[in-house]
């Protein structure tokens, strides 16, 4: 799983008829103290998380394992909403 931030949205007005009604997000890799690192993925977004909010991303074959994302050419998926880390170093 990748610990992002929700930085954008991504329109797509024309797009494989399997991905109609899915939200793309851009989501930003963070490290465990949130700063922004320089990777990136667009994520369908199944939970309805918003610009500036940390998340989780699942990635691979696990991306079609949602209700919303099964069977659908997806390769990365926004599964949770990160409330809090608790971080013991």
């Amino acid at each position: 799983m990748i610990l992002g931030k929700v930085i954008g949205t991504v329109w797509a007005t024309r797009k494989d008829e399997n991905l109609v009604g899915l939200s793309l997000q851009i989501v930003r890799h963070v490290d465990l103290n949130y700063k922004m690192k320089d990777q990136f993925v667009v994520a369908v977004n199944t939970v309805q998380a918003g610009v500036g909010d940390v998340v989780l991303v699942a990635t691979g074959s696990s991306a079609r394992q949602t209700v919303q994302t099964k069977n659908k050419p997806v390769d990365a998926v926004i599964m949770a909403v990160v409330d809090k880390l608790d971080v013991s170093e």
